[in-house]
């Protein structure tokens, strides 16, 4: 499952014809053709294993969830409620010296026949709780949101490496011939810290970077998809002459710069595009959904419409054939007004998990019931999860908020094999530190690649003399959270 490009010289100093090389030589025009019409399904990578889940939805909460007031229950920290989290005055946070103790702002309880823990923050979500697998021993290498942003996306915190849905539709190619196989759904009010990197391919070919739909505009969903409303020439219309003879141009265009991926990439955007002109508009219209579907996700809400909306077009899409999918639920951070445009909760958790809290149970919790209902939620795996978590103690002149915990936070999945109704992993007793099986993104990786059918290990692509790796020289799959 490695990637060559034309002309790699392998160990014995043979040379490896790249795959156009081959139909080239092999076919003349005829091969060139197929190629082209072959290249958007091409997968670089075979399946392993038989795999559980053919597609993913990936939830990401920017910004910090805090892990003890959502799913990591503490009753020792109720117990210490009032006193100094670090009596000796030996620990530096983020951006403060730790406070007082501070329990939950939501109470928790058992729910299901699992009787998992879970806050009042999420009572929709609490009751999924059967189908999902709770991490409550994540932790991460960085408490600064753009690395450890980049981590859980790339598994790096440094900016420049893949992103997991470039790994896996480099490994599994496309099932979708109108609609890209990896797609972003960023949160309305802006990016996540860290931009678009967060879903670009690093050195993978640049096809494998993400498309990003605009939900707020179902007219144009890809900016610039469709000519502006005042162009005199405007029309929807796709000229199959004209494409054809552009395509050509292009490809005479590439014949000489045969290892530009860069090149490659925006020429298969371009055909891509005209597509799209006829498949986003229709997979973007949630009007055609039944209005039961649609007061299910409430997209009319005004404050947690947007985010329902996202999720219920992420079930469109893997619907029909895109394999990754990943939604934000929270933008890049900016100093607190109303409420803070994510989950970074430094001056007041209630307020700003308050909202955001409602946004995430209201979407989440109808995706899951929705791919359930549609028969989907078997063979699609969800991820949810945040880039690190919040100290136990309060934060603040008022104590109202949490600062940056990387040492615990919490990630949940459901559904495409997964083994629901369970919790893996504990923090300390006040939720501080993981200290029973600690995982990083690494191992959250690798489990979601081998329910893919993907083994990690072997999903590698050859970059500056390494063999390069989603999971890099680590992870192991979590054996205990599957079904």
């Amino acid at each position: 499952m490695k990637s060559y490009t034309p002309g790699h010289q392998s160990d014995d100093h043979s040379v490896i014809p790249s795959r156009r090389d081959f139909l080239k030589v092999a076919g003349g025009g005829f091969g060139a053709l197929a190629f082209s019409a072959m290249v958007a399904g091409e997968s670089s990578a075979a399946i392993h294993h038989p795999a559980r889940a053919k597609r993913v939805i990936q939830i990401f909460c920017p910004g910090g969830m805090s892990q003890v007031d959502t799913f990591d229950y503490k009753p020792e920290l109720e117990k210490r409620a009032g006193q100094p989290f670090d009596p000796d005055g030996k620990l530096q946070f983020f951006a403060s010296k730790p406070g007082n103790c501070q329990p939950s702002h939501w109470k928790f309880r058992q729910h299901g026949e699992s009787g998992l823990w879970m806050s009042d923050l999420f009572p929709k979500l609490a009751t999924c709780v059967d189908d999902m697998a709770i991490i409550n021993s994540m932790h991460s290498k960085t408490a600064l949101h753009g690395p450890a942003c980049f981590m859980m996306n790339t598994g790096f915190t440094l900016p420049g490496f893949p992103s997991m849905g470039s790994w896996v539709t480099y490994g599994l190619g496309s099932e979708a011939e109108d609609l890209p196989a990896f797609v972003v759904l960023p949160d309305p009010r802006g990016l996540p810290p860290g931009g678009i990197i967060n879903w670009g391919a690093g050195f993978l070919p640049a096809e494998h970077q993400a498309t990003m739909l605009e939900t707020a505009n179902p007219k144009q969903p890809i900016a610039d998809l469709f000519p502006p409303e005042e162009f005199a020439g405007n029309s929807r219309q796709v000229d199959p002459e004209q494409l054809q003879f552009l395509q050509q141009l292009n490809r005479l265009h590439q014949e000489s710069r045969q290892t530009n991926s860069e090149l490659e990439a925006r020429i298969k955007a371009y055909e891509m595009a005209a597509r799209l002109q006829l498949s986003a508009p229709e997979v973007t219209d949630v009007g055609q959904e039944s209005e039961t579907i649609r007061n299910l996700y409430d997209i009319e809400h005004p404050d947690s419409g947007p985010f329902g909306r996202q999720c219920l077009l992420a079930r469109r899409l893997v619907q029909r054939g895109v394999r990754f999918v990943q939604i934000y639920c929270g933008a890049e951070n900016t100093t607190a007004k109303k409420i803070r445009p994510n989950w970074d909760s430094h001056e007041d958790v209630v307020r700003d998990h308050g909202y955001w809290g409602a946004v995430l149970d209201n979407g989440a919790s109808a995706l899951l019931k929705d791919l359930k209902q549609q028969g989907m939620l078997d063979d699609t795996l969800v991820i949810c999860t945040t880039e690190f978590g919040r100290q136990p103690g309060a934060q603040g002149g008022e104590g109202k908020g949490r600062d940056h915990n990387a040492g615990a936070f919490t990630a949940w999945l459901a559904g495409g094999g997964i083994r629901g109704g369970m919790s893996y992993g504990a923090t300390d007793e006040l939720g501080f530190k993981a200290v029973e099986s600690p995982t990083y993104c690494y191992d959250l990786h690798a489990t979601a690649l081998h329910q893919l059918g993907i083994d990690h290990t072997k999903l590698t692509y050859y970059h500056n003399g390494i063999e390069r790796r989603l999971t890099d020289v680590h992870g192991h799959v979590i054996q205990e959270i599957l079904a």
